[in-house]
């Protein structure tokens, strides 16, 4: 069981200096990885200081990491082109994808683009009382909406749009997100339905009248109360591997045709949330492209970052906390200090 330290058991972190600190956001260029030094792959070779504890290798600095924010957590990450050092911290694990599983999803619908199954530029009317529930999206909205379906998509991409999400699942269909995750040779990744499914699993679980209800309940600290949804055997689920996989296979434009693969790139990278992997990386120079993805106490991102003239690393960063509560920073925080770790790691070695 995890917990997150209390300000007098990190007081060595929190109290280094009485007087405020500031920081100039530099571009990319001013920040290189260090030159790699000795022969052992994946690691920083430099030490690190974690909460006033020195740590060394990757392992132990990822380790770390999610120890102080009070979480679990399971990383990889590696050059989209597959060469170079590869940084794996559990990452054949099994895993909740939660809302990750919407980029298998994409690929689904450009390749239904591609196919002419569906049409990329065809209206849509959605009425948000009739499509899954969501805290984004068009599912917040009060009135009915016409959208094109590559908008729709968009939607579901870049705020995470629940009802998007299922109305383009039941477009398209599940067998045509399962022929994505074989052609792709996701070895260990599952999708079981939608949201609104995953929605009905939660609120059966915890015996509430609806999906609001049964949040509420979890992310209550006063009451133990699990839910089948946050266990990788009863719902979606990846691994951080397989979820590199997707990525990579966007960006060597092997997912779908190189246009709508130009069209993935695209959307990935209007993804709005910088809270998890963007706050680690945060050069204005540096584009970060990906998918978040949150449920009770799951939180997880799944990017490519592009460092200018080098390679793109893909990386994704799955996390479960000890707490659900409905906002925890510290642990969206080490989502991006563990994915600046690996990534360095990676960019390092490749030196």
């Amino acid at each position: 069981m995890f917990r997150a330290r209390t300000c007098r058991e990190s007081s060595t972190a929190w109290h280094r200096t009485s007087r405020p600190l500031f920081r100039r956001r530099c571009p990319a260029s001013a920040y290189r990885a260090p030159q790699r030094r000795g022969r052992g792959s994946g690691e920083s070779h430099r030490p690190n200081l974690v909460a006033g504890r020195q740590v060394t290798t990757t392992d132990e600095q990822l380790r770390a990491v999610f120890a102080d924010a009070g979480c679990r957590g399971w990383v990889r990450a590696e050059r989209i082109d597959g060469t170079g050092t590869v940084v794996d911290y559990e990452g054949d694990d099994p895993v909740v994808a939660a809302s990750v599983w919407k980029i298998v999803l994409l690929v689904a619908v450009a390749r239904a683009f591609d196919e002419g199954s569906l049409t990329a530029t065809d209206s849509v009317r959605l009425v948000p009382a009739q499509c899954s529930p969501g805290p984004t999206g068009i599912a917040s909205f009060a009135d009915p909406v016409t959208m094109s379906w590559r908008d729709i998509a968009r939607s579901m991409i870049t705020v995470s749009d629940n009802a998007a999400a299922d109305a383009l699942l039941g477009a398209v269909g599940l067998d045509a997100v399962a022929r994505v995750i074989d052609d792709l040779g996701l070895e260990h990744t599952r999708i079981v339905g939608g949201t609104k499914q995953l929605g009905d699993q939660i609120v059966r679980d915890t015996g509430r009248l609806n999906a609001d209800e049964a949040v509420g309940l979890l992310a209550s600290n006063y009451t133990v109360v699990d839910s089948s949804g946050f266990d990788p055997a009863y719902t979606s689920c990846t691994t951080p591997r397989d979820s590199n996989t997707v990525l990579r296979s966007v960006w060597l434009g092997t997912a779908a045709s190189p246009a709508q693969c130009r069209y993935m790139k695209e959307v990935l990278s209007q993804q709005v949330w910088p809270h998890r992997i963007r706050s680690g990386i945060p050069y204005p120079d540096v584009q970060v492209a990906g998918k978040t993805g949150t449920i009770g106490p799951i939180r997880n991102e799944v990017a490519v970052v592009s460092f200018p003239g080098e390679t793109p690393v893909a990386v994704s960063v799955f996390t479960r906390a000890a707490r659900m509560d409905l906002n925890l920073p510290l642990v969206d925080q080490a989502i991006g200090h563990a994915a600046r770790i690996a990534v360095t790691a990676v960019r390092q070695a490749s030196r």
